[in-house]
Parts: structure tokens; sequence; C-alpha cells
């Protein structure tokens, strides 16, 4: 029979509560109840009101913490209510459960914390994000670059919306993949900006690619063959697997260690409401990135670490924005420059283009993502350019360099290279994830 902590509340008189709990009983073994606020119905002074053990402490947080520990359930049922607990009050009370690897259920909801499908023999680092277009594959491929100068041999397990049918893998440690090259595989009907493309050509590491569809509140994945993939990885022989996630999904893989990758223009609700305070609890350290103007103004990025520190003032942070890096050189060219960057950002993104690289952005478009607009801004700009350059995502090779081809003009692919803006330094922060990583996941490799 499986274990259960009841929450329960002093605004539901005795008898109601107790009855509930008996009835309760004939399907879980009630270990305890966590008394978690409320005062009009009961006095909480007399602790065998309830026919179980009670927890009583300051907050209702600490009251569910303290009967997760104590008794290690299964699951959480919250016998309480409004006015008690609000909606929000309760998402962070099933932060606390998931993030103990407990269900937390009531009347009408039921929450499970995503469960890793397996573990890997290799050391893994997993790098996942709080949504779409946060960086998390820029700072990935970053990170993959790093660890690589460093010596470290690491294989990079990538999961997308876009991934393949079968687990890909793409020896970037061994081959150069040309822009003709992805152009060939999109021919064949594969998405060739997917994020284990753009971590092969960006980093010349190992990379294996996966899919996945559906991505639940706390980050789990509906389906996915990311359990196939990270087999294939594993068997490499690597000092280190990253697991990439995909959007805010996290792949179904024990991580070691996690680094968290959060947009500074998501806004504080992103960490302090909903499951924000699950994805910190998970976290080693976090990754701030979009943390200037315009995409976050100097008080939202306060905000946003205010409210990282308050629910994880040990958590290492540094704050990052990210620039354009040409993969070939572009010196002495007429560009059109698309990206998914904010069309915001986009003067600050051509004049570091113009001033480090030399050559003259003639238009840019934000619209790499919308392959309509795309196409409407290329052809707008027609006949201007000598080279096309292009982050490796969304539409960049079947739009982008297909259109290359067309105007008889190259495509050059460009990196997302993140630059520090504040906090802890970005390599001292990849180094003390990467060691704790390997220091969690060796012995199981030995």
């Amino acid at each position: 029979m499986s274990t259960v902590v009841a929450l329960i509340d002093g605004e539901h008189y005795p008898p109601v509560v107790r009855a509930a709990l008996c009835a309760l009983a004939a399907e879980f073994d009630i270990v305890t109840a966590a008394f978690i606020g409320g005062t009009e119905k009961v006095d909480a002074s007399d602790p065998d009101i309830y026919g179980v053990p009670v927890i009583f402490a300051s907050t209702a947080e600490e009251a569910l913490r303290t009967a997760i520990a104590r008794y290690s359930p299964h699951a959480i049922v919250d016998l309480s209510d409004e006015p008690v607990v609000s909606s929000a009050e309760r998402f962070r009370l099933a932060s606390i459960a998931l993030g103990a690897g407990v269900s937390y259920r009531g009347a009408d909801f039921l929450f499970t914390p995503p469960c890793p499908k397996l573990d890997l023999r290799t050391p893994t680092l997993a790098i996942v994000g709080t949504g779409k277009r946060v960086g998390k594959t820029g700072f990935s491929a970053y990170v993959a670059r790093h660890l690589k100068a460093k010596g470290q041999r690491v294989v990079v397990l990538a999961m997308g919306r876009g991934g393949p049918a079968e687990p890909e893998l793409i020896r970037g440690d061994e081959i150069e993949l040309s822009t003709e090259d992805l152009l060939a595989l999109a021919a064949l009907g594969k998405h060739a900006s997917s994020d284990n493309y753009e971590d092969a050509v960006m980093s010349r590491v190992a990379t294996v690619g996966c899919r996945r569809c559906g991505g639940g509140m706390a980050g789990d994945t509906f389906f996915s063959n990311v359990p196939e993939g990270a087999r294939l990885a594993d068997g490499l022989g690597m000092d280190l697997v990253m697991l990439e996630g995909s959007g805010a999904a996290i792949p179904p893989v024990a991580a070691d260690a996690t680094i968290l990758v959060i947009g500074a223009g998501q806004g504080p609700g992103y960490v302090r409401d909903y499951f924000g305070p699950f994805r910190l609890a998970r976290a080693d350290a976090v990754v701030l990135t979009g943390a200037e103007e315009p995409v976050a103004s100097a008080a939202e990025v306060e905000a946003m670490l205010a409210a990282i520190s308050v629910q994880r003032p040990d958590l290492p942070v540094a704050t990052v924005g990210f620039r354009p890096a040409p993969l070939h050189p572009v010196s002495g060219k007429r560009v059109f420059f698309a990206t998914t960057a904010p069309a915001a950002l986009l003067p600050r993104l051509v004049r570091h283009l113009e001033t480090e690289y030399g050559c003259t952005v003639v238009a840019a478009s934000p619209h790499l993502s919308n392959r309509a607009l795309l196409r409407a801004d290329i052809d707008a700009a027609a006949g201007t350019f000598d080279v096309l350059l292009s982050e490796l995502k969304a539409a960049a090779i079947d739009v982008v360099a297909a259109a290359g081809v067309q105007a008889g003009v190259p495509t050059v692919l460009c990196d997302n290279v993140p630059v520090a803006l504040g906090g802890i330094p970005v390599d001292d922060l990849i180094d003390m994830s990467a060691d704790l990583a390997l220091r969690r996941g060796s012995p199981r490799s030995d």
C-alpha cells in the first residue's frame, strides 16, 4: 500500500477531516498529516483530534518539508482548500513535493515528478531551460566547446520538436558539416536546423539527436525517443554526456548536475510561480540570459536575480547576453543577417557584426522562425547582399540557405556566443558544474 502524507487545515471541522482520512485510509497508508493553517474550526493544540500523527510548523512549506523528510511518502494528498491555500500556494507546495520525487494530488488534480527513464554509466550534465528562445542551445554549444578545449571528451544528447525518428549520431568531432551538407540533408526530409546539428556544427563535438512531443507543466515529455538516444551516447566511451533540454522540457535521463537557463525577459513569475520553484530546486547553477537592454531593463534583471535568491540563495548565477560570431570570414561583404533574436535587439547585433567582423549589414531579419515573413525580408533585400548570414535554427537551411542557392550567393552560418554581463564568470560556472557532474557520476563508470 502506498504511503501518503495528508495536508489538512483548520477551516474544516475536525470530524469531517477525520472521516476523510478514514476514507483515504482504505486506499493508502496515511503515515501523518501536515497541518498547513487555519484556525476557525479547530484548536490546533490538540494533536490527537485527527486520529493520525500531525506535524505542526510555522509555515505550510515547513510542515510539508518536515513530513517528507521524516516519512519519505509516495504521495501527498491535499485535503485543504481556500482560503488556507490559494492556487498559487498549492503550486509552491507541489514544487516542494515534486522536488523530493513525490507526487501531489487533490480533488481534481494530480502532479507527478518528471521521472528519469534510465541512469547512464557516463556522468551527465543537463542544460535545461525555462522556455523556448532563452539561449539554451547557444549556451549549450558554448559549454561543449569550453569543455572540449579543456580536454574533456563530450557528447551532446539533444532532443527537439523536429528531431529524427531514430536517434541520430553525428560525429561532429570527426567531420565538418558544411551548408551544402545541411541542404542535402534537408532535401532528404531531415530538419537540418535541429539542435543536434547546431551543436555538431558550432562545437565540433559528437551529438545524438532525438525527438520529443508534448511538454508537461513540470517539464516531463509526453513522448520521446531520448532513452534510446541516451543508450547510444552512453556507449561512445566519452567522459561526459551533456543532456540538452528542449524548450522547458527536461530530458528523461537522470542528471548528475544541472544548469538552468532562464531568460531575463521572462519575468520573475517564471521562477517564483507555478513550477518555477521546482525547476530551481533541481538546479546546481543558473545562467540568466538576455540580461541587457532592450531585452530586459536593469530593474527587470535585478527583480529576476532577487526572485532566484529568495528561493535558492546558494545557487551560483551568471548573467549573459549573446553576440553573433560568423563561422567563416565575412569581412568586406554586404551581408543579410537572419536571426531569432528580438527585433529590438537587431541594431546592437548589427553594430557588433560590422565592428568586429568588418562587414556591412545591408538588411537584417528577426523572422528566422517565421518562414513567410523571412522570405518576404529576403525578397525585399534581393540584389543588395553578397552573403546570407544566419543562425543555425528554424528556417536557416530550408529558407535562408535555399534562397542563397537561388540567388547564387553563399550562406555563412553564425554561432551565438555568450558574453558575461555580471555574476559569477561563465567559464567558472561551467567548470564547477562539470566537475560536480563528474564527481557525482564517476563511481558508476568505475
